[in-house]
């Protein structure tokens, strides 16, 4: 069975940071491609960062390149999102989700895996 199970979220202060873990299970990484997403109420789930099984190359939403990166430990069969100088527009529950996609990795749509979701909230 393909799961995948989000940790690591929380209350943070604006400027801080956050890691989010995705621990895989039922398949490997090297087959499935690992997205992140994120949704706040009223609004659509958004894609912020994937990446590839097949080359491992990462994909970042306009909006947290620079300060957001995705990481995998095959080894630990584990997905990282470390969250850099986090903001409140931020806020929002994180999901990570898993298919094999190869292409257009940000798109929610071509995932059927999802996880339960992790609150991230950025406030002072």
């Amino acid at each position: 069975q393909v799961l995948v199970v989000e940790s690591g979220g929380g209350l943070v202060q604006p400027g801080g940071s956050l890691r989010l873990s995705c621990e895989a299970s039922g398949f490997s990484l090297d087959d499935y491609s690992i997205g992140w997403f994120r949704q706040t109420p009223g609004k659509e789930r958004e894609g912020v960062s994937c990446i590839i099984s097949t080359d491992g190359s990462t994909h970042y939403a306009s909006s947290v390149k620079g300060r957001f990166t995705i990481s995998r430990d095959n080894a630990k069969d584990t997905i990282y999102l470390q969250m850099s100088s986090l903001r409140p527009e931020d806020t929002a529950v994180y999901f990570c989700a898993t298919d094999r996609v190869y292409s257009d990795c940000l798109h929610p749509w071509k995932y059927d895996h999802w996880g339960q979701g992790t609150q991230v909230t950025v406030s002072s």
